[in-house]
């Protein structure tokens, strides 16, 4: 007879494999027809709203693996609460203003000098829009759901509106001013650059000390008497107008021989040595404070070089004795300003020396180098010259050294209301917890921001001139080129001529004849970012300020965490985020940075075409994003190995769920047995424990609770045993239906508590639910945890039962290898336990046979009643031999019953009893 036809085999419409790069596309096409980001919204419209404001990623090139580790972490969160008792709107926001886009229209053979600024904006922005569309293709391949049809960006008219908006509070509150300040400047882009702008990479440099000699010694040092400079910006001697000292510091005058030096006493050992003085004299030591206002000669120049007293000095390196330019250091500059020294800057736009710098006037300042210090050897000025690699400011677009150099810019004062910009960090939560420590020095020690740049493609400053020079901010002005960009776009500051630009009618005291001229600088894009509290989260009705989160890099602490911070505190006196979570760089497999020179680049799109989203999706979730996190091909195939068990382990469920309605087979807790009641508990542990998980940011916590749930708990001991009862009894049997009452709640459970990870493969388990009324998993919420009776001692007493039971495993794994048996159910066990572990198992109303997956069990005696050949192990000592009797030929049980049954002779009674009662047509 054929008694498989009789088994209780799996049956689903869920397959094995994945398919995954051809499933989810169908799916995402399916979830846009029925505008799934919609359905969502509308279920959860009377919730609180939760809004995570996304950080805007620049819309220039595809889309690298750190947008995805991004994107794709936004998303967990979002989906995670949708589905816990939030409104969640999540809207995409792109970056569309700076240089990479004119560079990029400019390699491509755009020539800007053949036409207005206005039209190669509008250029700029034909393009900007076309790398929209191919980044935003991109991001929904990832499953990532949010307003993708209504994102913000920046270069839209509303969002330029708003933001010169808190340009003019931020000028009305008197935190704008312009002014000649050193900048980091970028001859590479022809443009001031803000901190955030700068990397730092290393660069080979001259390092020279320089002597100046002393012209005027106020009775302190004699006339000729040589103060020693350091300084590895040999192109910047030039403009030198002093020394700095540190007041508190020791300096020596030495005598080498007929020349005196002056250096900081704790240096002096060091400088001997570079310089080789072979023998030297220490005459005397004065402090620096004495050293004030001395005069020393400038050594190329017929000019002076004031001695200054400064708290900014070191002995870290150099001589103590600073060379100060007032025109090319932060420093240099508040030192000058103090003693009342000019603001010599010799070095134009582009990095060339001018005629402020004679003799080396139309030199590239890198190539003035050279000819300086050879001045400096013919004039016997320079003592010592050697190369150094040291760490070096860079253009983070063009990654060309930049100058600090003075210039006429725009800056927002930082000094204006540091303590109120202190004071909100403070007040937000900073996931990690180094980020407030971090934010807070960065802001405590910035200086004012440079917020002017001298680029096309941007949002102009808006600022007009009088006749007379006086800039003119009013609240008349910025309203009305407000709603002048709101209503043409910021590209009209550019077509119309500067009346056209003013409100009719308007006349200022610096006019008399009525000229006006308009500013041509335009924002930095920070500030186009930074604004976005108030060009989306104020101006939206899907979003409001502040923001419950900010997620970004954790380059972005000096980036849009910081301007953001800066803009929204000056506007409303608060941060625009209540919390900030970082996440680190994406690095290859053993660590290395990410390069197409290396060839270590992991693409997304590529590893979409070959695994799917989901695979990528569960690897941010495995990783500890909040440092630095590894990806390659070896650890994607470790995810997907995961991913591969959570499904089949999915398809599992389904499978054994088949003719299985909630509504009339589901059985009441009370009428269950002990191992189900206790998987319940581990369930509702699990979805206790990940729902916290969840609300703390712990991905990497979910994946491996979860993953160890479906292995351990379910697979390899409920799933394990459950089998034997799933396949072999009728079809309602009790235990069956107990059974299939825990899978169906350890379903339904981890299709929703995965679904804001893995969205595709959730829904596609969710199509296959017997019951559900819900079309999508992201339409439900996430499962509750329940408070179960007994539970503290059915895990006490069922924890025991497993340690019992793995040694059990082990013991009948040896003899499986001594060849004693073959698979489990062809072994007999016998067990010899002390009273604890007896009585354990004595108190269990389960079959011990099916729990332990053999055909014969028996607790035989004590511990010390075990024969020589038992296994000796923690908590009992086991003999496993094998069973005797015939394998009935349904279920694989061997025993000695089998044939007992006249019409089914090759079965065992329990197989036998089901088969003549629900199969007649066998008997």
């Amino acid at each position: 007879m054929n008694y498989k036809e009789t088994l209780l085999m799996p049956k689903t419409e869920f397959p094995m494999r994945g398919n995954l790069p051809k499933r989810e596309p169908d799916m995402q096409k399916t979830w846009n027809e029925a505008d799934i980001y919609k359905q969502v919204l509308d279920r959860t419209k009377d919730r609180p709203m939760f809004v995570l404001h996304d950080g805007p990623p620049y819309a220039n090139g595809d889309i690298h693996i750190g947008h995805a580790l991004n994107k794709i972490l936004k998303d967990f969160i979002v989906r995670f609460k949708s589905m816990s008792g939030y409104y969640a709107p999540y809207i995409p926001g792109w970056d569309t203003h700076g240089l990479p886009i004119e560079q990029a229209l400019t390699n491509s053979g755009v020539n800007r000098k053949e036409m207005t600024v206005a039209q190669f904006r509008q250029l700029c922005e034909d393009y900007a829009y076309k790398q929209i569309d191919s980044q935003r293709t991109q991001f929904k391949r990832l499953g990532v759901r949010g307003d993708w049809e209504n994102p913000y960006i920046t270069l839209k008219p509303e969002y330029e509106a708003q933001q010169i908006k808190v340009f003019g509070e931020m000028a009305k509150k008197g935190y704008i001013y312009k002014g000649l300040k050193p900048v980091y400047w970028s001859p590479s882009s022809e443009s001031a650059l803000a901190e955030a702008e700068i990397e730092y990479k290393d660069k080979k440099s001259a390092s020279i000390y320089v002597a100046f000699n002393v012209k005027q010694g106020n009775s302190v040092l004699e006339e000729g008497t040589k103060i020693i400079i350091w300084t590895t910006t040999p192109w910047t001697i030039p403009a030198n107008l002093g020394i700095a000292v540190h007041p508190d510091l020791a300096y020596a005058v030495v005598n080498t021989g007929g020349d005196r030096f002056v250096v900081a006493e704790a240096l002096l050992e060091e400088v001997a040595e570079k310089i080789g003085w072979g023998s030297y004299t220490k005459e005397k030591t004065v402090k620096g404070e004495e050293l004030e206002n001395i005069i020393a000669a400038h050594p190329i120049y017929d000019r002076d070089s004031l001695v200054m007293l400064g708290e900014h000095v070191t002995t870290d390196s150099g001589t103590g004795c600073v060379h100060t330019a007032p025109g090319h250091g932060e420093d240099d500059f508040i030192i000058g300003k103090k003693y009342g020294l000019d603001v010599l800057c010799p070095v134009n736009d582009r990095g060339v020396m001018t005629e402020e710098a004679p003799g080396f006037e139309g030199l590239f300042y890198d190539k003035a180098n050279k000819a300086i210090t050879e001045k400096l050897t013919e004039v016997g000025a320079l003592l010592n010259m050697e190369f150094i690699t040291h760490s070096y400011p860079h253009d983070w677009r063009t990654k060309k050294p930049v100058i600090y150099r003075a210039t006429a810019q725009w800056f927002a004062s930082i000094d204006a209301f540091r303590p109120e910009l202190l004071e909100a960090v403070k007040e937000t939560k900073w996931v990690p917890s180094w980020g407030e420590t971090r934010l807070f020095n960065m802001i405590r020690d910035r200086g004012d921001w440079c917020i002017s740049r001298q680029r096309a493609w941007g949002v102009p400053i808006p600022v007009f001139y009088a006749e007379n020079g006086e800039p003119i901010i009013t609240d008349e002005t910025i309203a009305h080129v407000s709603d002048l960009f709101g209503e043409h776009g910021s590209n009209i500051w550019f077509k119309r001529e500067t009346k056209d630009l003013l409100p009719e009618g308007f006349t200022h005291p610096g006019s008399p004849n009525g000229e006006f001229t308009k500013e041509n600088d335009i924002m930095d894009v920070w500030f186009d970012s930074g604004s976005s509290h108030q060009g989306v989260l104020e101006l939206r009705d899907d979003a409001q300020r502040p923001a419950d989160l900010y997620l970004e890099g954790s380059d972005q602490y000096r980036g849009w965490f910081n301007s953001s911070l800066i803009t929204g505190v000056a506007v409303t006196g608060k941060a625009p985020y209540k919390g900030v979570l970082s996440h680190g760089f994406a690095l290859d497999g053993e660590g290395r940075k990410m390069s197409k020179s290396l060839g270590n680049t992991v693409i997304p799109s590529k590893v979409m075409d070959q695994l799917g989203a989901d695979i990528l999706r569960l690897w941010v979730a495995s990783v500890d994003f909040q440092a630095d996190v590894r990806v390659s091909d070896a650890i994607l195939k470790q995810v997907t190995e995961v991913y591969r068990k959570i499904r089949n382990t999915f398809r599992f469920l389904l499978g054994n769920l088949d003719g299985f309605d909630p509504a009339k087979h589901a059985v009441s807790h009370e009428n269950l047995r002990e191992v189900d009641q206790f998987m319940l508990v581990k369930l509702n542990e699990l979805i206790k424990n990940v729902r916290s998980y969840y609300e703390n940011y712990e991905f990497a916590a979910i994946y491996h609770a979860i993953n160890n749930f479906f292995t351990v708990d379910m697979s390899s001991f409920y799933l394990d045993f459950a089998k034997d009862v799933l396949y072999i009894e009728a079809e309602d049997q009790s235990e069956r239906r107990a059974i299939q009452t825990v899978l169906y709640e350890t379903l339904t459970a981890l299709a929703k508590l995965l679904s804001p990870i893995l969205p595709h493969t959730a829904d596609e388990v969710w199509t296959e639910v017997p019951g559900a009324t819900e079309q999508y998993v992201q339409l439900t919420d996430m499962p509750e945890y329940k408070e179960i009776a007994d539970a503290a001692s059915l895990t006490a007493k069922w924890t025991a039962f497993m340690n019992v039971r793995d040694d059990v495993l082990k013991a009948l794994e040896k003899a499986r290898n001594e060849k004693v048996i073959g698979k489990s159910l062809t072994a007999h066990v016998r067990l010899y336990a002390d009273s604890d572990v007896t009585d354990l198992l004595a108190s269990i109303q389960e079959d011990l046979k099916q729990l332990f997956i053999v055909s014969g069990f028996e607790v035989v005696g004590s511990k010390a009643d075990a024969p020589g050949n038992a296994v000796k192990l923690d908590t009992a000592s086991v003999v496993v031999e094998k069973a005797s009797g015939e394998t009935c030929e349904r279920c694989w049980t061997v025993t000695e019953e089998v044939g007992h049954d006249p019409v089914h002779s090759t079965l065992c009674p329990r197989c036998a009893e089901v088969v003549a009662e629900h199969y007649p047509e066998l008997n």
